[in-house]
């Protein structure tokens, strides 16, 4: 079955175009696109969506439509995560990206968040695997851990939270000067290990970390130098504590133009970056890691082996 799946997150919106095979989870990515759209672009001071964001959206949905089309996808989804949930309108946008774009969307619940993001990122795992891992997905409004052992459709969820510290809400908050001060840099290290600690006080230890999404994967490819970005090459890549450590006192002594031509790094992300390793840093201490492993493989995947399954 031929899937396309839209993820609209508060910093990103990206599409997912592959054939799924429901019955072995064998998934094969035909086209895969990351659009930086800004969507939680004030949400956490107004509640609201701005005009503008939305409409930074709705331009990536008409590119994404026509390739859905070209490609001949036979199902969608779109799953809309932090920046929607939050914020008052988000039904109202919700509606708007189902009916003007043909999309089979819903804003998503926390639990289906993890669920779905657990699914993807251990969908090519050994399921004999035994060790407890924590997902970690930096998201723009939001950061999710998921903890669970097992693999795929049949991996076992123990413990999940969604926390609200994310690369724009954190940014927003804090990082006011260019390049940031150092103080602001400390205030906003400061608030997400609270935040994290409090969060995780009740999970299980685990033995090793997954980190998705667009934090972790562009770590991976500055720290390579990748150009352009090989997923092959960021897909399995071990950020080491000490490696991001370097990384953020790189990142945070430019401006945000300088950082605009860091090798490795979407320009669209150089705003936010500063804020997602911190918080990356900040994830990886609260759970004891000295180290993470990238994963290419996270909601967009989990929400395309769903759709799968339930078109069966």
């Amino acid at each position: 079955m031929r899937v396309a799946v839209v993820d609209i997150g508060t910093n990103s919106t990206r599409l997912l175009i592959a054939d799924v095979d429901p019955d072995t989870s064998a998934v094969t990515e035909l086209e895969r696109r990351t659009t930086i759209t800004r969507l939680g672009q004030g949400v956490d001071q107004s509640g609201a969506l701005a005009p503008e964001a939305m409409e930074r959206v709705f331009a990536a949905l008409t590119e994404y439509r026509e390739a859905i089309e070209a490609h001949g996808v036979t199902a969608t989804t779109a799953v809309l995560t932090s920046a929607v949930r939050d914020a008052g309108n988000g039904e109202e946008f919700t509606e708007i990206v189902r009916t003007r774009f043909g999309l089979e969307a819903r804003s998503i619940t926390g639990d289906e968040e993890a669920q779905l993001t657990y699914r993807g990122a251990t969908s090519e795992r050994d399921p004999g695997d035994a060790r407890r891992l924590v997902v970690v997905d930096v998201g723009g409004g939001s950061t999710e851990f998921v903890v669970g052992t097992g693999a795929g459709a049949d991996a076992d969820v123990e413990f999940h939270v969604s926390t609200q510290a994310g690369v724009v809400r954190q940014t927003e908050r804090f990082l006011h000067s260019d390049p940031p001060a150092p103080e602001e840099l400390d205030q906003l290290s400061a608030e997400a290990r609270e935040i994290f600690r409090g969060a995780v006080a009740a999970g299980p230890p685990v033995d090793a970390g997954i980190a998705v999404a667009g934090t972790a994967t562009s770590c991976a490819a500055i720290l390579q130098e990748l150009d352009p970005y090989d997923p092959a090459r960021v897909h399995g890549f071990r950020l080491r504590d000490s490696d991001l450590e370097t990384l953020l006192a790189r990142l945070a002594a430019m401006t945000d133009e300088e950082r605009r031509h860091v090798t490795g790094l979407d320009p669209g992300r150089a705003p936010a970056i500063v804020a997602g390793v911190a918080l990356l840093i900040e994830a990886l201490r609260v759970f004891g890691l000295d180290e993470v492993e990238v994963s290419e493989h996270d909601i967009l995947r989990g929400a395309a082996l769903e759709r799968a399954a339930s078109a069966r």
